[in-house]
């Protein structure tokens, strides 16, 4: 594995959302770019939390590679972290289950299909053949 440096700057303690917040630098010379999992565990040794506390989002390499530039937040405990954090972001983490539904387009025809028969009672839907004629 090759050498990786991480810096960190504009870094904030936000109370409110119980988080510490920083844009992260990472120089990579000899790798195409660092993945999301290995940031997160070396900005938790960095910081001294676990790397459950910790979220990296919008890395960017810039142009030519060997460097790219982040966003990390580091919450005060796993709690905070699942109630602030977007569901997005903590089900690629692990830490939520993605709900399972029908596609967009499925959702929209039993919509419209049930919009049919909504209202009076009928006494027997027509089929589309005959409503035609």
């Amino acid at each position: 594995m090759s050498e990786v440096t991480l810096r960190t700057r504009k870094f904030l303690r936000n109370s409110l959302l119980a988080r510490k917040q920083m844009v992260v630098d990472v120089l990579h010379p000899q790798r195409p770019n660092v993945s999301k999992d290995e940031l997160r565990e070396r900005v938790s040794s960095l910081y001294k939390c676990e790397k459950d506390q910790v979220s990296v989002f919008g890395m960017r390499t810039h142009y030519g590679g060997g460097k790219s530039t982040g966003f990390a937040l580091i919450y005060d405990n796993n709690s905070q972290m699942k109630k602030f954090e977007p569901k997005y972001r903590l089900i690629r983490y692990g830490m939520a289950t993605k709900t399972e539904r029908a596609s967009r387009q499925q959702r929209k025809q039993r919509k419209n299909r049930a919009k049919e028969f909504r209202g009076t009672a009928k006494a027997k839907p027509a089929s589309k053949d005959k409503k035609k004629k």
